[in-house]
């Protein structure tokens, strides 16, 4: 049966204290806003701050109960999230208090698939909000409510499993990390004494920018796929499947290809910490791969050095306090070319490399594992989510 949101949820928001008066701030109870709720939010049981209740009192904000699925208005919409305890909002949510004919996480996880849909009710010229009325007008389908908790026991528990995978994930990063500190100790201490090289002095060719994609000249099926920030972060290896693609000239697809031994910088971030992560080019790759203009290349020379051992040391606290010396900050952080390359690194023997080499790759092997696992549990995921809610 079919139902409007407003019919069978008590639709709520908040509103904020006066940030000025300070007995309104530091209190002892729960106040959210839309800013902390993440894609991995679900159950919330703290806050960022806290509200005292002669603030709430002042501003004529209630409180909503534990169990109320949290939705975010505005800067963001569509972020969804469950209070686990009694807590107050600003006024970036309408909140929805559920009756008894509509379990709270077959709401939650109905509006989890809906992010595209809710972004599209979105009014205003500054910036779009969904409104009351807009949020009780949306149309769910509810089935019986003990299928409603069994729809919602499969995702949660498949979402369970992914969560699981991607600790595996870090655990087996982490080892990466460690096994580097056991061969070759703290790089700040140098315990071995190892030459420390200028990563200017262990290129191959000259460092570059890339190339400049432009987002509205991509194309389903182009020349050339464009490799960029989002696909170097946080990874040993870049990721290189499904890059958007696009059609580039003949010499500038040989100007801006990358191989095995590339090392890519992020060359700008919103967030300083993004600025200088590095990813390797993967062997074996396609050789119509670019790298746009956001990353930098270190094409590295590889009679001098192992391109995995450099990724990892580029993590270092060595490293990474070297990269933000170097970094200058406007509307966003960003590093030059030459801030890469008066970062120095300390260059055991290449024989000691090539061993750490080899447990990456034993790492790598299983990584891979989970990965293909996390892959089919997404697929599953994302297949029920649409049978579930259209």
């Amino acid at each position: 049966m079919k139902y409007k949101l407003g019919d069978i949820c008590n639709i709520v928001s908040g509103s904020t204290p006066k940030t000025n008066i300070s007995e309104y701030w530091e209190g002892n109870l729960k106040w959210i806003t839309p800013a902390e709720l993440t894609d991995d939010s679900y159950i919330i049981t703290d806050t960022a701050r806290k509200i005292t209740e002669l603030g709430a009192s002042k501003t004529a904000i209630n409180p909503f109960p534990s169990g109320t699925v949290l939705l975010s208005s505005r800067a963001p919409i569509g972020k969804v999230a469950i209070a686990g305890c009694e807590m107050y909002c600003n006024q970036g949510f309408k909140n929805l208090i559920c009756s008894n004919k509509i379990y709270n996480k077959y709401l939650f996880w109905f509006l989890k698939s809906k992010t595209a849909f809710l972004n599209s009710l979105g009014r205003g010229s500054t910036f779009k909000e969904i409104s009351k009325q807009i949020v009780s007008d949306i149309i769910i389908d509810l089935p019986e409510f003990d299928k409603q908790v069994k729809m919602s026991d499969v995702l949660e528990e498949i979402t369970n499993l992914i969560s699981i995978k991607n600790q595996q994930l870090e655990q087996l990063d982490l080892l990466v990390k460690s096994r580097f500190v056991e061969m070759f100790g703290d790089p700040v201490k140098n315990p071995n004494g190892y030459p420390i090289k200028n990563i200017s002095s262990l290129l191959r060719d000259k460092a570059s920018n890339g190339y400049f994609a432009k987002r509205d000249e991509y194309v389903k099926s182009g020349n050339a796929k464009i490799l960029g920030v989002v696909n170097i972060v946080n990874r040993m290896y870049c990721s290189v499947s499904n890059l958007p693609e696009t059609n580039v000239k003949e010499k500038d697809i040989e100007k801006y290809k990358v191989s095995y031994g590339d090392i890519l910088f992020c060359r700008s971030s919103l967030v300083a910490e993004g600025i200088g992560k590095a990813s390797i080019v993967p062997l074996n790759i396609e050789n119509n791969i670019l790298f746009e203009c956001h990353v930098i290349r270190i094409p590295l020379d590889l009679s001098f050095c192992v391109p995995e051992f450099i990724q990892v040391f580029t993590t270092t606290d060595f490293f990474r306090e070297q990269i933000f010396s170097q970094a200058k900050t406007s509307t966003m952080t960003t590093i030059s070319q030459d801030g890469i390359l008066k970062a120095n690194v300390v260059l055991p023997p290449k024989k000691l490399q090539e061993s750490f080499y080899s447990f990456v790759v034993q790492v790598e092997q299983q990584k891979s594992t989970v990965k293909h696992s996390l892959e089919e549990l997404g697929m599953l995921k994302a297949s029920l989510m649409q049978k579930y809610f259209g």
